[in-house]
């Protein structure tokens, strides 16, 4: 079969591979409808290694690079191992890319994303979602409702893991969110605190085409950082107090310093953007403004929360789906995000 492996910095080629075998027990074989190219693989692609175990096996896996990347997929269930009881073939899935001992205090409280030795589908892990087919656990698999296509099903994992941010981040009903960069991760946010009971949503966000989404995402106002000083327009459109939740997404160091700064006095920050170095905060200014910063990683535990969101009028999947290209395709694909970034928001991959 045809997949998109990682072998290095710069170097992602799309060849063949064998395919999976039969699933062992306790795992489903999947046949990969769509895959969403993620800014973790484009990280990896420009920057890495950052996740991908490149000089010595997984401590949970054994896997060590070359690997297939993707984790943002959709698919169908093909063959199920022994063990398995939730799904049979011709189950309509989308994963969790997330895996764990299963052992430690953190996978058993149900907090698996905080293993010590967690491991990722399409990083490190046997198989990726750039593949025709990929042998994965039952439990990171999620059942798609008739509502959701395969198209939008490649978006459940992103969108799980910024429906799980704005959970904790603790929204009350009326308040105000600011979202720092309306990119794939910025516009799912924009979506997940409309449905969490935000007030009103602003947008931060330098490009027009990704200004236009923002609008179409449920943002009440767009604020366009290269025409005016985003800390002050916040400020003039919270009566000087600041933003009650505020999301990073961009991970670039100026937005980091951003985002703390407009968060209102004991206003909650988190942090999903992905740095490839270490990034400053104002620290003087969250101490004396009693701010909190947190970090999210991943939508574990809320997967079929958030499919339920998107099964519903809540949730505009098709205006995140800016371009959809074939497999041989994806360098192609890598190198639009990587020249005309601020054009698109999800481009997605079909292997077939």
């Amino acid at each position: 079969m045809k997949a998109a492996v990682w072998y290095a910095r710069g170097d992602v080629r799309v060849e063949e591979v064998p395919e999976p075998p039969s699933p062992p027990p306790g795992q489903v074989k999947v046949k990969v409808a769509w895959c969403g190219l993620c800014g973790t693989d484009l990280h990896e692609y420009l920057g890495g290694p950052l996740y991908i175990p490149a000089d010595a096996p997984h401590p949970l896996t054994g896997v060590k690079a070359p690997v297939i990347l993707g984790h943002e997929m959709s698919g169908e269930v093909v063959e199920v191992g022994n063990g398995v009881t939730r799904f049979k073939v011709g189950d309509r899935v989308a994963l969790c890319p997330i895996i764990g001992c299963l052992q430690c205090t953190w996978c058993q409280s149900g907090l698996m994303g905080l293993c010590p030795n967690i491991a990722f589908l399409g990083v490190s892990w046997t198989g990726g979602g750039f593949a025709q087919y990929v042998n994965v656990y039952e439990y990171m698999c999620y059942r798609l409702p008739p509502e959701v296509s395969y198209e939008v099903g490649a978006l459940v994992e992103p969108f799980a893991a910024v429906y799980r941010a704005m959970k904790q981040a603790n929204i009350q009903p009326g308040e105000t969110v600011a979202v720092v960069g309306a990119g794939p991760i910025g516009l799912m946010g924009i979506q997940a605190a409309r449905v969490q009971g935000a007030g009103r949503v602003i947008a931060i966000e330098p490009a027009a085409r990704r200004q236009e989404l923002a609008h179409r995402c449920g943002a009440t106002i767009v604020v366009d950082p290269m025409r005016q000083d985003a800390l002050t327009a916040v400020r003039d459109l919270t009566e000087g107090a600041g933003a009650d939740v505020v999301l990073e997404s961009a991970g670039i160091e100026a937005t980091g310093i951003l985002a703390g700064r407009i968060a209102r006095r004991k206003g909650r920050i988190v942090v999903m953007g992905v740095f490839e170095r270490p990034a400053p905060f104002d620290y003087t200014d969250l101490v004396y403004g009693e701010k909190v910063v947190m970090g999210s990683m991943g939508g574990y535990g809320l997967f079929d929360e958030a499919i339920q969101v998107m099964a519903s009028n809540a949730f505009n999947g098709e205006a995140l789906i800016t371009g959809k290209i074939k497999l041989d395709d994806i360098l192609e694909g890598f190198n639009t995000l990587i020249r005309h970034k601020e054009e698109h928001a999800k481009i997605l991959v079909s292997p077939a």
